[in-house]
């Protein structure tokens, strides 16, 4: 194999697993897809170190006449969840290692993968997000008007957290918005019927904010060992938490304020 291709193989098997972590997978499961797209064209020593904001690689040929160690480093700035791009990365890679896939091929693949569209935004935001938050409300309890409420509160939400995705803000201001508005909306909501329990709404339409998968991950890295990386998902999951209840509790404690946390029908 020469130099240009071992190169183009370690840029390309970085490149799958730059996708994968940026978009939810575990860590173990980017380092066992990068080593095994290595592997398959026949590296000798391949070592690879992710964490939740890196990746570091390096690879080698046995045998190579160029026997040089090839070193790469990834940063990983932006993460959301976009479980279809994993699975897609997980078939390409499996293509790829039964295959003589040519290197060109492959990253034309991992492009296309990388460029897939999320669902528009009335389908994933208004109606995906919105059903989420209002069948939570009932989860927790709520009557037909919660359900209706945290249905509107939800999409809302949902759909400020992709537009703010979109611009990259910073994540912790985005769930800090998206808690406030949560809040906002349910308080509302409220006014308009007086059935509807401002509590179960709130709760209901920040389950969309929740961050379910980062602690899943964080447990999943944990029991396999990868302690840093077990440590950095939990603390994001805590941060997240940290900022919902920030936004929800800063509009609480005005309408609080103003109000004296009453509805206007009881006041």
């Amino acid at each position: 194999m020469s130099s240009f291709n071992r190169k183009k193989t370690l840029i390309m098997a970085l490149y799958a697993g730059e996708i994968m972590l940026k978009n939810g997978a575990e860590t173990y499961r980017v380092e066992d897809t990068i080593i095994r797209l290595c592997k398959s064209r026949n590296f000798h020593y391949v070592e690879v170190y992710v964490t939740p904001t890196g990746i570091f690689a390096s690879a080698d040929t046995k045998g190579d006449s160029q026997d040089e160690i090839v070193t790469y480093i990834k940063r990983i700035k932006s993460r959301g969840i976009n479980l279809n791009k994993v699975a897609e990365v997980n078939s390409f890679s499996r293509q790829f290692v039964e295959s003589d896939m040519p290197l060109d091929e492959a990253l034309s693949k991992l492009k296309e993968i990388d460029s897939l569209k999320p669902y528009p935004k009335h389908v994933d935001a208004l109606l995906g997000g919105g059903l989420s938050g209002a069948f939570f409300a009932l989860l927790f309890g709520g009557n037909i008007h919660a359900f209706f409420g945290a249905f509107i509160a939800a999409s809302i939400v949902s759909y400020l957290l992709s537009n703010l995705a979109q611009t990259e803000f910073p994540p912790f201001l985005s769930n800090i918005f998206g808690g406030a508005t949560a809040a906002f909306m349910a308080i509302a909501l409220s006014y308009i019927s007086p059935l509807i329990n401002v509590d179960i709404v709130i709760t209901g339409a920040i389950m969309v904010m929740v961050p379910g998968v980062a602690i899943t991950n964080a447990v999943r890295d944990s029991i396999a060992g990868d302690l840093v990386s077990g440590l950095a998902r939990a603390a994001e999951a805590v941060i997240i938490a940290t900022s919902i209840a920030v936004g929800v509790g800063f509009v609480l404690k005005l309408w609080q304020i103003l109000l004296g946390g009453h509805l206007l029908w009881n006041i």
